[in-house]
């Protein structure tokens, strides 16, 4: 076996135990991309071996996708087929492991008419609300890995020679998940354990609210009264860990809904529905997004805020450090799973249940009422650099430095 194989079959073990955690009579359910079957064929292997009683995986496929949205009629775009919607409802239902396997092209869908993207995206967005209820509350298992693709490992690399383009993007992806370390199920363990001691000490905290400050950023965020701070690891309805992003760096939780105020600026592209958006500024008053700028992608952008009323709303917080691993590779990668997790980040849309005191257990009315926001869609996007300074107000209304130069002040 060649080392390159040998790190692949890491990557699938790391997938099925730390990131789904698959438990023995479970279904795994497996999205991704044709390209990626080597890798998925090592995922249902590894998986079987687990004791899952099946793997089911539905195929995706770049060409497939673009050539639908250059020629379906305009009507394609606003249905989603709903017997599909509720074989994924059954599924979840049925306690099953939902893995994505993501390598798209970031320019997949460049020059697509956004309106078509925006109703592709609502139709889907409220056709399978239930699946990801499951999924935002964590009553399932669910984790998101990467493999390359040569749009996407082009766009990484374009100054390297082609035919070492995709190794690049394998080493960078294998570096950013542990698997160059000895035991890498291990060092995963021991850094979810570095993760829940960061949570565990802004739970302490019981910050009021956040301030931001950095180039193009001056923004006040208010927290609930009852807002839990999150880690890397999850543990799902029937007392499973796992862990949702495979890289993950951040601890993060959710703001209360109408108590943002200011203007922030990305310091990376979001690449959102195969086009990139870049260089945006939001204003926020009372928590809705009031104004927007954007160097590119700026319809795109719109069409997404557009979505339903919760999409003008911010559903997340996270805290990632400027010096962490992903971050250091001074690499951008086109690619949010990646992107999030070098950078502090917000998210547009709707907030995770599990952020509350009780939240998993709230119906979506109790969720509302204890501030958090509701939305069909959920949208990170970056605002770190090593410039940003982030001040916490305490409960007596003092105020700390939390982050400065990009890095943990605490």
């Amino acid at each position: 076996m060649t080392d390159f194989q040998e790190s692949l079959e890491r990557y699938a073990a790391l997938a099925v135990q730390i990131g789904v955690n698959v438990q023995p009579g479970q279904t795994l359910v497996v999205m991704a991309p044709l390209s990626s079957a080597p890798f998925v064929r090592m995922v249902a292997r590894k998986a079987y071996e687990a004791g899952a009683r099946n793997v089911h995986v539905e195929w995706n496929d770049d060409d497939m996708t673009r050539i639908k949205y250059e020629m379906a009629p305009d009507e394609a775009f606003t249905e989603y087929p709903m017997w599909r919607a509720r074989g994924w409802e059954e599924m979840a239902e049925n306690n099953a492991a939902f893995l994505s396997v993501i390598s798209a092209n970031p320019d997949l869908l460049k020059g697509i008419d956004p309106k078509r993207i925006s109703n592709a995206t609502k139709a889907a967005g409220q056709a399978m609300q239930k699946w990801r209820s499951y999924l935002m509350t964590d009553k399932v298992s669910w984790s998101i890995v990467a493999v390359p693709s040569p749009e996407w490992a082009a766009k990484v690399f374009p100054d390297l020679e082609e035919s070492r383009r995709m190794d690049a993007l394998w080493d960078a992806i294998f570096a950013a998940t542990r698997l160059k370390t000895e035991d890498p199920v291990q060092a995963w363990k021991e850094h979810l354990e570095i993760l829940d001691t960061k949570a565990g000490l802004l739970n302490r905290k019981k910050y009021r609210s956040l301030h931001y400050k950095g180039p193009g950023t001056d923004l006040k965020i208010g927290l609930p009264p009852k807002h839990i701070w999150i880690s890397g690891g999850s543990v799902n309805a029937r007392g499973t860990s796992f862990v949702a992003n495979m890289p993950t760096e951040e601890v993060f939780t959710a703001p209360l809904r109408d108590a943002v105020n200011g203007k922030v600026t990305s310091t990376k592209p979001l690449s959102y529905g195969g086009t990139l958006i870049k260089d945006f500024t939001l204003t926020f008053e009372k928590g809705r997004i009031v104004d927007i700028q954007a160097a590119e992608g700026l319809e795109v952008l719109k069409h997404l805020i557009e979505t339903d009323d919760g999409a003008s709303f911010l559903g997340e917080v996270a805290l990632v450090p400027h010096r962490s691993p992903i971050s250091e590779t001074n690499l951008v990668f086109f690619n949010t799973l990646f992107d999030e997790n070098a950078s502090c980040h917000l998210a547009i849309g709707r907030a995770y249940a599990f952020c509350l005191e009780g939240g998993k257990e709230m119906s979506e009315e109790e969720i509302a009422a204890n501030g958090l926001n509701s939305s069909i869609t959920h949208v990170d996007f970056m605002i770190g650099s090593a410039e940003l300074d982030i001040d916490g107000e305490l409960p007596d209304g003092t105020t700390e430095a939390v982050f400065r130069s990009g890095n943990w002040a605490i």
